[in-house]
């Protein structure tokens, strides 16, 4: 089965219509494939949203409706979450120290890669990571090895 990760930022737009909206959700829509994301972007999202309400592109009943419908995909889990542990953190280190010198990556990109990199090891490298902007991709640096 099909994993897809997805960092914040592109999960986001499968709540609030953005560039990128209709390849997150045919991504969303196809079937037989498990959707994921990190804990991390839970309280992420919600913080995304609440930045569309201060500068104006949400007002707050809308804030309410998209949290809301959020949180009910999060428990129907058509999204699964998946915590990040000590192992996610040293690996994002690891990559922030191999990649960070050249390219300015943020911490929690890192800890959101690390955690797509380590999905993709147990399985059979059948997870996609769908990370911000969909078209900026951050993949692991060649011969880079968790």
């Amino acid at each position: 089965m099909p994993v897809h990760f997805f960092d914040t930022s592109a999960i986001s737009k499968h709540y609030h219509a953005e560039t990128g909206t209709a390849k997150v959700n045919a991504l969303l829509d196809l079937p037989d494939a498990s959707q994921v994301i990190s804990r991390l972007s839970v309280v992420e999202l919600h913080s995304v949203f609440a930045k569309k309400v201060r500068i104006g592109e949400l007002d707050q009943a809308n804030f309410q409706k998209l949290t809301r419908r959020f949180r009910g995909d999060v428990a129907a889990k058509r999204l699964r979450v998946i915590r990040l542990t000590a192992a996610h953190f040293q690996l994002a280190e690891r990559l922030i120290r191999r990649i960070g010198l050249a390219k300015n990556r943020r911490t929690l990109d890192a800890l959101q890669l690390a955690l797509a990199i380590n999905l993709n090891e147990p399985v059979s490298r059948s997870t996609s990571f769908v990370p911000t902007m969909l078209f900026a991709p951050w993949p692991a640096p060649r011969g880079f090895r968790s």
